[in-house]
């Protein structure tokens, strides 16, 4: 699916106890070779066509731009010969359904608490605790504990609203334990079709052979669109695909969401909240490859076989997350992730995970409505700010619920109750969010493990000195 410059092993019980090592794939080096525009012309003449009238931010490819793609893209790889130099050029998606409602329902799903069901922002201060800070224009915004399950604050948590490029978080965590990293495929012009027209795209192309490794790069680090689908027809296709995750969506009692596209691609139906985004990132981070994933700031993608050349080229991939890889916004001090997206219906869309010490936010933003470059980066960490420093100070106004049938009959009040039911949730999981944590934190531009950590249970630990210095600066 479309962004800006911008999934579970059901079954199995959480090991509370258990504390897993996960080293960064961050490669600094770069080759200049053009990330190639699309696939083929046959994949292009086959790919949806779009059904909006507004126009894209920059990356949209217009009928009369199309032309000079393949320059724009060698031009986009050039400046990233150095690491995090700059973001590549990106294609994000097309419209292709109605606009969603002005005004937020008055009456919203109610999972994890009434007070997330209301429109509006719901917060529950304490004596001495800080504001919110007063430049957040999103539609709909939530921070909350990744381990204790609390929601902090939020803003129209369950407004249904398109999710773009942050849907691929469901993609993840519902397909990711199904294929080894090491498995193969050699991709076929079919596996490429039906990809909507503008898509941001990896550069994936046709009779070439990708690892499930390679793919999923592509699909966190450039939220390639055609990474996506490639992955999709090796599970059987896009519609046994959607059906996957619609069905994983239920499970993890994410209401808010149903999947027509498995890229978040503009379509006509097509919705996500806040709430049920947090849900995917909570579950996908539990899994050891999600985290290495979604937290890798640049790597090298396979290119092609060059004339007269034996070996098979690469060019540098830069992850589309700027609160990662500081590209237009300051980097965000233990950012880890998530995901990030960015489509006409949908606007710019964003979760992220960052850490401070022991404690672990998750904060998901959505449509902001001041239009300034970068606005989804600096709403989001303007939350984290605001999050790491009302922690304790804050009364929970919902919780994140636990998956399965235990989670759908999770008390409806939010608050000390909702407290414990998420407490207790993360030691029995017996679905999609089994695992453990790990901590992660940015360090001179590359991420620096700094831990591990079980769902639920908070340890103390001794981060690297670079780290100190950074959180003190």
């Amino acid at each position: 699916m479309g962004t800006a410059p911008d999934t579970s092993t059901r079954g199995s019980a959480v090991n509370t106890s258990a504390l897993l090592s996960l080293s960064s794939a961050t490669p600094g080096t770069f080759t200049s070779v053009p990330t190639p525009s699309f696939t083929s012309t046959h994949v292009r003449d086959r790919t949806r066509k779009s059904t909006g009238k507004s126009t894209r931010e920059s990356g949209r490819r217009t009928p009369a731009r199309r032309a000079a793609a393949p320059l724009a893209a060698t031009a986009a790889a050039l400046l990233l010969c150095g690491p995090l130099a700059a973001a590549p050029a990106h294609a994000a998606d097309q419209p292709g359904g109605a606009t969603e409602a002005v005004k937020p329902p008055a009456h919203m799903s109610t999972v994890g608490g009434k007070r997330l069901g209301r429109p509006g922002t719901q917060v529950d201060p304490k004596a001495g605790a800080p504001a919110l800070p007063k430049e957040l224009s999103g539609k709909s915004w939530l921070v909350a504990d990744a381990e204790s399950g609390d929601v902090l604050a939020s803003h129209n948590a369950h407004w249904r609203l398109p999710p773009a490029s942050t849907l691929k978080m469901l993609f993840a965590d519902t397909l990711l334990p199904k294929m080894p990293k090491t498995k193969t495929h050699k991709v076929q012009l079919s596996d490429l079709e039906g990809m909507g027209e503008g898509s941001s795209l990896v550069g994936v192309k046709e009779n070439y052979t990708y690892s499930v490794h390679d793919l999923w790069l592509g699909v966190f680090l450039r939220s390639g669109n055609d990474a996506v689908h490639v992955l999709s027809a090796m599970n059987g296709g896009v519609p046994a695909t959607v059906r996957e995750m619609q069905s994983h969506a239920k499970h993890l009692n994410a209401r808010d969401t149903h999947v027509v596209t498995p890229d978040g691609y503009d379509e006509e139906g097509q919705v996500s909240s806040a709430y049920d985004l947090t849900l995917f990132a909570r579950s996908g981070l539990q899994k050891a490859d999600f985290r290495e994933y979604c937290s890798t700031a640049t790597a090298q993608f396979p290119g092609t076989f060059e004339k007269g050349k034996k070996k098979r080229s690469s060019f540098g991939i830069q992850n589309t997350n700027r609160l990662l890889t500081g590209f237009g916004v300051e980097p965000y001090k233990g950012i880890a992730g998530v995901k990030n997206g960015n489509t006409t219906n949908a606007g710019a869309t964003f979760t992220g995970v960052a850490q401070r010490g022991n404690r672990v936010l998750l904060v998901t933003v959505m449509n902001p409505q001041e239009k300034e470059a970068n606005e989804v980066y600096k709403e989001t960490a303007r939350l984290f700010d605001w999050g790491f420093k009302a922690a304790g100070s804050v009364n929970p106004v919902g919780t994140l619920v636990r998956p399965g049938a235990a989670g759908a009959s999770h008390p409806s009040d939010g608050g000390e109750n909702g407290h414990k039911h998420a407490q207790a949730s993360v030691s029995t999981d017996d679905g999609g969010s089994g695992g453990a944590w790990t901590a992660v934190g940015i360090a001179g531009g590359s991420l620096a493990l700094l831990g591990a950590v079980a769902f639920g249970v908070h340890r103390r630990w001794p981060l690297p000195e670079l780290a100190r210095r950074r959180s003190r600066d």
